[in-house]
């Protein structure tokens, strides 16, 4: 079978996509409960737009933003140092073989999604668009 040059291999599976959306919702709760002993970490409201998970689902890496887009690199940083019992929380939760080594990100997909915007907005383009 011939690889697209445009796509590294399939896509997730069914099943990765099914347990990185669960690991998303849970890692989503547990910080918006503030159920981390870290008043920094708690003290921040972080959205996590999306979970990737390796193959063999023992790596999930989660793309987080905090509120407002302010403060990324710090919101990492607080993430990191909480990842055990985060990970400890997730496993808890979910009745999974391995609980995930977890990874953060930040999520650019609204970054993207301005600069989109931005450029449908332009003169040119819209005159492009419009013929």
């Amino acid at each position: 079978m011939a690889k697209n040059k445009f796509h590294d291999g399939p896509g997730p599976s069914q099943r990765q996509l099914r347990v990185a959306e669960l690991i998303r919702r849970t890692l989503s709760d547990v910080l918006a409960r503030g159920d981390v002993h870290d008043p920094d970490l708690n003290r921040l409201s972080i959205t996590v737009g999306e979970v990737r998970t390796s193959p063999d689902l023992k790596i999930a890496t989660a793309y987080v933003l905090p509120l407002g887009g302010r403060g990324q690199e710090d919101v990492l940083k607080l993430l990191a140092r909480n990842k055990g019992e985060l990970r400890r929380a997730i496993s808890k939760k979910l009745a999974l073989k391995y609980a995930p080594d977890l990874r953060f990100q930040l999520d650019e997909t609204f970054d993207r999604m301005d600069d989109t915007r931005r450029i449908l907005a332009q003169d040119a383009v819209r005159r492009d668009l419009d013929e």
